[in-house]
């Protein structure tokens, strides 16, 4: 699969299978932070980068498998509203499954009413805002130059009062860069006229773009949430997941692992095995060459080698 990974298990969505409408890695932004490693195409214009009915062809291919989906999520190895086949994707996916569509995005490009409309035939959008002060935008996410905090704040704030959805606010915060207590303010008084029906606080947790990239503690990550309001809270890892076995689970975990770092609890919840047979084939795999180990803080990941000259 070129274009469909997953499922995966999410800590915000459950079991979700993943739609990826870009190449890696094309993005408005350079996250510090991002899983997905640095962005090499950093962009602030549309365009097509893969055939849209190529993308539903193998949605297509994989439902009919009928793995047991809570969420149908565009996401992948970028920024999702850069492809101006987002709104004809979306409509297809819909006359696909009954499961629910959500949309990850950086929110750098909902200040274009196009794009919000598009977004807004999703079930759940699920955008990021990192910082409102520029000087902090511009440390944590490393945009494209047209981009500005405040104008996307506004764009959040019309994308609320356009969409009738769900829209779930992500922050991920960073020590020592947007963890300060006049960002966490502005974050919050960006929230107030937002009114996002959920805000979920996050940290570093897998293996980032940039070196020297650190988490804040679970105490700073509540005291956060508490400061963003009542709808906030503190993101946790997922629970239950699937339980099915993927009939070729190396393959699954060789996607998994192109897309993001995995650890072996991810692998257990989404091929549906104990944590020892995960580790055993995330040990075969590794002597295979066909991923490697990374270490982040005191957790192992697993990501993808690089395959045929190509990146991961």
């Amino acid at each position: 699969m070129r274009y469909v990974f997953g499922p995966v298990p999410s800590r915000r969505l459950g079991l979700s299978l993943g739609v990826d409408l870009l190449v890696p890695k094309t993005c408005t932004m350079d996250c510090i932070y991002c899983e997905c490693g640095p962005t090499t195409d950093c962009r602030a214009e549309r365009g097509s980068f893969v055939d849209p009915n190529e993308v539903l062809r193998e949605l297509e291919t994989v439902l009919e498998k009928g793995p047991r989906l809570d969420f149908v999520t565009i996401s992948g190895s970028g920024e999702p509203t850069l492809s101006s086949d987002l709104g004809t994707v979306i409509d297809g996916i819909r006359r696909l499954t009954d499961a629910r569509i959500a949309v990850l995005t950086n929110a750098g490009l909902v200040t274009d009413p196009a794009v919000r409309a598009e977004l807004a035939r999703a079930d759940v959008i699920v955008p990021s805002l990192d910082a409102v002060s520029p000087e902090v935008f511009q440390r944590v996410n490393r945009p494209h130059a047209s981009l500005d905090p405040s104008t996307i704040v506004d764009g959040l704030v019309a994308l609320r009062d356009e969409f009738s959805g769900e829209i779930w606010l992500e922050t991920v915060i960073v020590a020592g860069v947007n963890d300060s207590d006049e960002e966490i303010a502005r974050i919050a008084d960006a929230v107030a006229r937002i009114r996002p029906d959920r805000v979920q606080v996050n940290t570093v947790v897998r293996p980032p773009a940039y070196a020297g990239t650190e988490a804040v503690t679970s105490e700073r990550l509540a005291e956060i949430a508490t400061a963003l309001g009542p709808t906030a809270e503190v993101i946790a890892s997922p629970s239950g997941g699937a339980q099915r076995r993927i009939d070729d689970a190396s393959k699954l975990v060789r996607e998994m692992a192109a897309r993001r770092p995995v650890t072996v609890q991810d692998v257990a919840e989404a091929v549906g095995m104990s944590l020892a047979e995960s580790a055993k084939l995330l040990g075969a795999m590794t002597d295979a060459g066909v991923i490697e180990v990374v270490r982040h803080g005191e957790m192992l990941y697993h990501r993808a080698m690089a395959r045929n000259g190509e990146g991961k």
